[in-house]
């Protein structure tokens, strides 16, 4: 019987990034975007049970029977922690199970954009960090707590499904809420956050819609926000946001999201060209008098030409980011081009622009290591 500890393991050597076990298939892991099964044969359904139940508590296990499925956190000691999510597949278990470093790794180590350091201090207001699923949303909210943790003596409460990475207090305090153990939902977790005395709220993900209005109130009543969105750029998620809602009340939560919005980051992952790995891009948007104006009216269609033009803000196109990693020679064109926001439009400002730069220095505060 194969260990689980040791796939784990085997997942850490290999630098990859995600673990799934399923029933008549060895052991398949993530490695830089790709999946690669293992040397292991064919796991067979008792061996498949025998992996996912070891890792749940009873409590777990009787939340796997009532709902199908149940996401987790399970940890190795001394080697890493990893998100779990186990479910039924064809009346057979299985699981999938994402890895999270015990350390948390800092802005600067991540190569992520300095301005994040700025959003991880404000007063209040909504910050979001949105992209697609496996894009490291988690991992950058991580990098800005912990800046936070080391810069400003403040409250923090996180409510996440699971909890993920593990916050140690330096100048501020941490309480990490789980849901599932430690409230029964995110909406009601926020129904009484307001009486834990916070200062900042990291909500794990908005997924429906009595979460995100108590999120959106949470940022309306003065606290610091941060959270995750499944978009894929700024203009799709102030739609997504406002669209969950009635349309009776649609402009409204306009009117909220124009006065709290701060800031919207999209990140995908892009392969490497030059070394194994690979790189975040982004697309950053700050909220503006310009932004918030096109928000309350309804025009988020005019929001990319304004992103482009509020450079000397921060602001940045995912295809423009796209571009200067191509550039720099750390990813091809036809990766960054498939990643693109609009790939005729990212033809056109590559046009003439991109070529080898084998001497060029690495952009300021860019060195991810994802």
């Amino acid at each position: 019987m194969i260990d689980l500890d040791f796939l784990l393991q085997r997942l850490l050597e290999m630098e990859g990034s995600d673990l799934h076990v399923r029933a008549g298939e060895p052991p398949i892991y993530r490695v830089h975007g790709n999946l690669v099964r293992s040397e292991f044969p064919p796991l067979d359904r008792e061996e498949v049970a025998e992996l996912v139940f070891g890792m749940l508590n009873p409590t777990q296990r009787e939340r796997l029977a009532a709902r199908q499925e149940v996401d987790l956190a399970y940890e190795v000691a001394g080697l890493a922690r990893f998100r779990v999510n186990t479910y039924w597949e064809r009346e057979w278990i299985s699981a999938a199970m994402r890895l999270v470093p015990l350390r948390v790794h800092t802005i600067d180590e991540l190569g992520l954009p300095p301005i994040l350091k700025q959003l991880a201090m404000l007063p209040r207001g909504l910050v979001l960090v949105t992209g697609p699923t496996g894009s490291g949303k988690s991992t950058t909210l991580a990098a800005m707590v912990d800046h936070l943790n080391e810069h400003r003596a403040a409250h923090v409460v996180t409510i996440e499904d699971p909890i993920e990475f593990s916050h140690s207090d330096r100048l501020a305090s941490i309480s990490q809420r789980e849901i599932g153990v430690d409230s029964k939902s995110f909406a009601q977790a926020l129904r009484h956050v307001m009486r834990q005395n916070p200062d900042v709220i990291l909500v794990g993900e908005m997924r429906d819609l009595e979460t995100i209005q108590r999120t959106i109130t949470a940022a309306e009543l003065g606290h610091l926000v941060l959270s995750t969105v499944h978009t894929t750029d700024a203009a799709q998620t102030v739609d997504r946001l406002v669209d969950v809602f009635e349309p009776y009340r649609q402009q409204q939560v306009r009117t909220q999201l124009a006065l709290t919005l701060q800031a919207v980051v999209t990140q995908t992952l892009v392969r490497r060209a030059d070394r194994p790995g690979r790189v975040a891009a982004f697309e950053i948007m700050i909220a503006t008098p310009a932004v918030r104006n096109i928000i309350r009216e309804r025009r988020t269609h005019q929001l990319p030409a304004v992103i482009e033009s509020g450079r000397e803000v921060g602001m940045q196109l995912m295809d423009v980011h796209l571009i200067e990693l191509c550039r720099m020679g750390w990813v091809t064109y036809d990766e960054a081009l498939a990643k693109s926001m609009s790939p005729e439009d990212f033809r056109r400002r590559a046009s003439g622009l991109i070529g080898p730069a084998p001497d060029a220095e690495e952009p300021t505060g860019r060195r991810p290591r994802r």
